[in-house]
């Protein structure tokens, strides 16, 4: 009998059904570092979102036979370690391919309206003190007609190009950031953040795509650009973010995800406090349909493996 233990199960506010074979379901709400090796001990299924599961952990676990990702991103999960293993490690795609985007585009609109910095004028009486009907203090822009680049083009870039090109957008695909060759469709990443107004990150995390954005690219990129960063927190160099943010290099940055999570110890960009700097906890990937998709396709990859016939496998 299979013994499935969910050791983060707060982090999905999600209906799981209960898999269709005999099994030994166990939950914790949440699970600290320290108390990994122990819940996992006896598991043949370790159902996990972000904590590390690397030698240390895993080690201490010799029954596991899969690890099923509540996310798409595997970073937080030693792959090189479970295939010495022979580990099965699968995760979940697709399912934000309408959340991300839509929480994309939402920030654009903001940025672009500047909505932070007009919601601050009425909260501080400036409108209501205001000669004309109407109070123009920062610039509004229409987003139709300009380019977006888009880093990433997995379910979620594919949906973010669908999206922009649906609202008048031009949208520019970038290659990698390293590649000697520049595939048909795509643009160099070097063109994409010289050309773009609005560049939005949807990579994952690799030690390809780690700070992949630092002061050289913030120079590269239009005065009035926007960062959108959905993905991970560091493919960014937050200080030179915020270096760009302060001094002007760039227009605006909108970040949903920072390298510590949550910033218990602090983070420069929490400590700016500029109308063109929207950060949100996390949430892009979030909305109630988006992870129900998620819990679903997480028992659909364990019923998946235990049948043998294993989906959506990274090992």
């Amino acid at each position: 009998m299979e013994r499935i233990v969910f050791i983060e199960r707060n982090t999905i506010q999600a209906n799981f059904r209960r898999p269709k074979f005999e099994h030994e379901w166990v939950e914790y709400p949440e699970s600290f570092a320290d108390q990994v090796v122990e819940r996992i001990r006896d598991a043949t299924i370790i159902i996990s979102n972000k904590l590390s599961l690397g030698e240390p952990q895993l080690a201490e676990a010799p029954k596991v036979k899969l690890i099923a990702i509540a996310a798409t991103g595997s970073d937080c999960v030693d792959l090189d370690y479970c295939r010495s293993r022979g580990i099965a490690v699968c995760n979940v795609r697709g399912y934000a391919a309408n959340s991300v985007p839509e929480h994309v585009l939402m920030l654009i609109l903001a940025l672009r309206r500047n909505v932070v910095a007009y919601r601050t004028d009425v909260r501080e009486g400036k409108w209501q003190q205001s000669k004309q009907f109407c109070l123009l203090t920062h610039p509004l822009n229409d987003i139709k007609g300009t380019t977006i680049g888009i880093v990433g083009h997995g379910a979620i870039g594919k949906s973010m190009s669908r999206l922009a090109e649906a609202l008048g957008l031009k949208v520019l695909l970038a290659e990698h950031k390293h590649a000697r060759e520049i595939r048909q469709g795509r643009t160099s990443f070097a063109e994409v953040l010289k050309e773009s107004d609005v560049v939005t990150l949807h990579c994952p995390l690799t030690e390809d795509t780690r700070d992949m954005f630092g002061s050289e690219e913030f120079a590269m990129m239009k005065p009035n650009a926007l960062l959108i960063n959905t993905a991970r927190g560091a493919l960014i160099q937050e200080e030179a973010l915020a270096n760009a943010l302060q001094s002007g290099l760039i227009a605006g940055a909108a970040i949903d995800c920072l390298r510590e999570e949550p910033p218990r110890n602090g983070n420069s960009l929490l400590d700016l406090d500029l109308p063109n700097l929207i950060v949100t906890p996390h949430i892009a990937w979030a909305s109630e349909e988006a992870v129900q998709a998620l819990a679903d396709q997480v028992i659909d990859n364990i019923e998946a493996f235990v049948a043998g016939r294993p989906q959506n496998r990274l090992t």
